[in-house]
């Protein structure tokens, strides 16, 4: 009898243990599934030909998960964000800024993008334009506050905000031979509830 109820306690351990482990898997699956890299070619209108080219070799070869999807609706933006600003991951989608808030925290979150791919549309961003930044925490909603045109020093706009916050970088001017020597910064304020509150690191813009 107390072998019997010792298997009958096990087996029911073991079941319990299976299903949260299910009940895990199923739960991660559903957050990432907001996160699936988007389908298809991007809209290469404003694309310069050099980096239609990067981006169809760059996708050619395996990428970690992204962390999530940016959309400019109304520019006809959408990306997906990958970890880090080196060229592979910049070639193939936008880049989170090391140092920056997760995209779905609290937070100054930081995303860089090419100049002549991605984030071109940038050159008609107007103050109120919506961003949405889809991630495994839910989406997230931003409206465009503020734009500048700085150094590549004036890290300044990485720096914590007072309020939940999305900082878009890029080269400047947009059309520009050779190395362009300024950063084109777009600062969106989030519109959604908050989450954890994280803090950015200063540094400096990746070319």
């Amino acid at each position: 009898m107390v072998g019997l109820a010792a298997v009958i306690l096990w087996a029911a351990l073991w079941f319990a243990d299976r299903t949260a482990a299910q009940s895990e898997i199923t739960r991660f699956e559903a957050l990432t599934k907001a996160v699936v890299a988007p389908a298809g070619d991007p809209d290469f209108q404003l694309w310069s030909p050099g980096r239609i080219q990067a981006w169809r070799q760059a996708v050619s070869t395996s990428a970690p998960p992204p962390l999530g999807i940016l959309r400019v609706s109304r520019l006809r933006v959408e990306a997906a964000v990958l970890e880090g600003t080196d060229e592979s991951t910049l070639n193939r989608a936008v880049g989170h800024i090391t140092g920056t808030a997760q995209p779905g925290t609290a937070g100054n979150v930081g995303i860089a993008g090419h100049r002549d791919s991605f984030f071109r549309a940038l050159k008609d961003v107007a103050i109120g334009d919506t961003i949405d930044l889809a991630t495994p925490a839910g989406p997230v909603v931003y409206r465009v506050e503020q734009t500048w045109i700085v150094t590549p020093d004036d890290v300044w706009v990485l720096a914590p905000t007072p309020v939940p916050a999305l900082t878009l970088v890029t080269c400047y001017p947009f059309y520009f031979v050779g190395s362009a020597p300024q950063r084109f910064i777009v600062r969106a304020v989030r519109s959604t509830p908050l989450r954890t509150k994280t803090r950015a690191d200063q540094g400096r813009f990746p070319e």
